[in-house]
């Protein structure tokens, strides 16, 4: 048996296939091209590597391409014979998520980790915003996921790929120093790891400052292959930024050119939710957003998330929805939402719609309901400061700007800036 590169066994006895899994596994790791080839490479080598077989199908779900990995999986499940503990166990982990079965299975993967600490990819299932702490819809999910990450640590040492985690678990938080100690020692460590920009780019907004986080994230993003996972999601945050800084234009193009359905190759879940956030924030911020755009967002959720079923998702579809004049969209979204957050997901698409009608009042009566807990959907910081700036503007446009600047100064006080024209309208 092989080993990878976090000391957990191989079932294979090709150097090979071992060496091509750990490229893989590290290209899976950094969000960088390359991984379902490498992993392609493995089987290659031994046409019976389960996990080799079971990372593309995962990978493929994590790039929005879930169905394609069907027969992935199947291959994995047939190769399942002979496999040590951790492996049985990370096969059954990881497709209880292949398979849409999320129930129980968080407490199952804390167990295993406690065992196999460093199954590197069970931890990367559990750990961040877009895992099964993140869209677990449990109170305290921020605290959860920094306590999984702390109780991990020993275990990874200077691994580069856990410090960016973990500096992601300790920003969240509020441990921003903290959280700046774990990036920095991250990115020296691997400063082409898309995941570590990612977090560097989140704490340059916790702390507010826009220019340093625009000017590092549009150097990074320049030799970052378009078609990496993350390059959608980066380019968001550029495209904020530039809208903090009244550089519509280039908001504009990085818009149009990377977040836009038509366009982009980034996950759909990122498309659905990005761009219906940055459409929002320009017109909070003063920025008229022409209808085209929000129907064409709002068809892209119906097409792709037709169903509420992850209620991050399904919020953000909700204001496409109501943005664009959709209203069965918003309504099926009410009326069908499920989940541990689905009251937030109710509260907060019935806010939106609201909004789009511009009954003030009734927006913020909704957006009451969902202000205090609205971590519950998923989503980092950055992303629900999107229900700050949209009670903040809708306070003002009641009258009450004192107020919103209060809330956001008290909540949020670096979101303040992107919504100030706003607020003194």
């Amino acid at each position: 048996m092989q080993k990878d590169q976090y000391g957990n066994l191989l079932t294979t006895s090709s150097v090979k296939a071992r060496d091509a899994y750990v490229r893989g596994l590290d290209c899976n790791l950094a969000a960088a091209p390359g991984a379902e080839e490498a992993f392609q490479e493995a089987i290659t080598e031994d046409e019976n590597f389960a996990l080799a077989h079971l990372a593309i199908a995962r990978n493929r779900q994590v790039e929005g391409r879930g169905v394609s990995g069907r027969e992935s999986y199947a291959a994995a499940k047939a190769c399942a014979e002979g496999l040590s503990p951790r492996e049985q166990g990370h096969l059954a982990i990881i497709g209880s998520l292949l398979e849409g079965r999320s129930d129980g299975i968080y407490e199952k993967a804390y167990a295993h980790l406690q065992e196999f600490p460093r199954d590197v990819m069970i931890a990367q299932a559990c750990l961040g915003v877009f895992s099964l702490i993140g869209f677990g819809g449990q109170p305290g999910r921020e605290a959860e996921n920094l306590a999984l990450s702390s109780m991990l640590a020993p275990y990874y040492g200077d691994d580069w790929w856990f410090l960016s985690t973990h500096a992601f678990s300790q920003m969240e938080a509020g441990q921003l120093e903290p959280a700046a100690r774990s990036i920095e020692r991250s990115l020296a460590i691997n400063p082409r790891n898309a995941n570590g920009s990612h977090h560097r780019a989140h704490l340059y907004y916790e702390v507010g400052e826009t220019k340093a986080g625009l000017a590092y994230l549009k150097d990074w993003i320049t030799d970052y292959d378009p078609q990496g996972v993350m390059h959608c999601h980066l380019s968001w945050h550029i495209a904020l930024w530039a809208l903090a800084e009244g550089d519509v234009k280039t908001m504009w193009e990085v818009a149009d050119t990377t977040i836009d359905p038509k366009t982009s190759t980034g996950p759909a879940l990122n498309i659905v939710t990005d761009m219906p956030a940055l459409l929002y924030r320009a017109e909070l911020a003063g920025v008229k957003v022409a209808p085209e755009r929000w129907q064409a967002i709002s068809d892209y959720a119906t097409a792709r998330f037709a169903k509420p079923r992850l209620g991050f998702a399904d919020v953000h579809a909700a204001l496409a929805h109501a943005m664009a004049g959709n209203a069965e969209g918003v309504a099926t979204i009410i009326e069908k939402a499920n989940g541990p957050a689905e009251h937030l997901v109710r509260a907060l698409a019935e806010a939106f719609q609201a909004f789009a009608k511009q009954d003030w009042q009734l927006t913020t009566e909704h957006l009451t309901k969902a202000i205090s807990d609205h971590a519950l959907i998923g989503g980092s910081r950055a992303q629900r400061d999107l229900i700050e700036l949209a009670m903040a503007a809708a306070l003002a446009r009641r009258g009450r700007a004192e107020e919103a600047k209060r809330l956001l100064m008290s909540r949020r006080p670096q979101a303040l800036g992107t919504i100030a024209q706003t607020i003194s309208n």
